[in-house]
């Protein structure tokens, strides 16, 4: 629609706040359904200390990403059943354009059938749930490599540093944000450094081969999920879980299930067959009667708590910064 990106005076920079100066540009869309925004965009949050992901007292989600068009930041809330979106950056418009299907508009959870009374229960609870699309490979791909064999605090350590050493301040208002590195940046990270991020050289030279590819891996956002997740596969370091764990947020991926995990055939099993001993294969079999839809199942169980009691202590985190 013509002019719905108007220009205005950017909002008031918050007393802790001293960002980069641009111009808000702003855009309002009704969606005909229940939408909880922070529900839909927190699977693109790694860590309660994500630089390029922010929450603030009012609800409003912050994110700041690095656009096609450039670095952008997008501040998305909910008032009065109306969303309110603001942008800010080189990249503005690119995520102002992409809005509706960050927020789930391209899913249909009406393809979904609870068939087991927890999934059923967990959708009336969650009423808000879609599955959105970012459309953006490299701000999912790099934190899930991050993530391969280590435990999840270790990855969102090493995605803090990384990001706030060689990233850049993210436009708009919020100096907090920090937009990740661009792909060259990543390339020329030197190797004492992946060690002081505590990552191995094992994921690092994963993320490295990634990078070189970075723009023929982002057309994967564009593509079927299964024909992204065989291009992404074409990197050596990036199998199926990799693959699904991206392809679930670029492409807003239902059927997009992620084997394995160390945790989650144990929490399926559990959920839907009380069998925390369920490994990948049982997982998928419980996971059959829900074909083309066996990420939302997975999404829902996790959404419902309803996960095994721990009968060991945690994974000790490695800290190869100490070698």
């Amino acid at each position: 629609m013509a002019g719905r990106y108007a220009p205005r005076p950017r909002s008031p920079i918050p007393a802790q706040a001293s960002g980069p100066r641009s111009v808000a540009r702003t855009r309002t869309w009704t969606p005909p359904w229940p939408l909880d925004v922070p529900l839909v965009l927190s699977p693109l949050r790694r860590g309660p200390g994500d630089p390029t992901f922010r929450t603030s007292p009012d609800g409003a989600v912050w994110r700041a990403s690095r656009t096609p068009a450039g670095p952008g930041t997008l501040k998305v809330a909910v008032r009065g059943g109306r969303v309110e979106a603001e942008a800010w950056g080189p990249g503005a418009d690119w995520l102002l354009d992409g809005l509706p299907s960050l927020l789930g508009a391209d899913d249909d959870p009406s393809l979904f059938t609870p068939r087991h009374r927890l999934l059923a229960a967990t959708l009336r609870r969650r009423p808000g749930l879609r599955l959105g699309r970012s459309g953006l490979v490299l701000e999912s791909l790099i934190p899930s490599i991050l993530e391969q064999k280590v435990t999840t605090d270790e990855a969102y350590g090493s995605w803090r540093v990384l990001v706030r050493r060689f990233g850049e301040p993210a436009p708009g208002p919020n100096d907090r944000l920090y937009v990740m590195p661009e792909p060259r940046t990543w390339a020329l990270i030197p190797s004492w450094e992946w060690h002081r991020a505590n990552v191995d050289a094992k994921r690092s030279a994963t993320i490295l081969r990634a990078v070189r590819v970075a723009r023929r891996l982002e057309e994967a956002a564009t593509m079927p999920p299964d024909q992204a997740q065989q291009r992404l596969e074409l990197i050596p370091g990036i199998g199926p879980w990799t693959s699904a764990e991206v392809v679930q947020r670029t492409n807003g991926a239902p059927d997009a299930v992620t084997v394995g995990d160390y945790h989650l055939p144990s929490i399926v099993g559990h959920a839907l067959a009380d069998n925390r001993a369920a490994d990948d294969a049982a997982m998928l079999e419980l996971l059959t009667p829900y074909a083309g839809q066996r990420h939302r199942a997975t999404r829902l169980i996790l959404l419902s708590g309803h996960t095994p009691p721990r009968r060991a202590p945690r994974m000790t985190p490695r800290n190869i910064t100490t070698l």
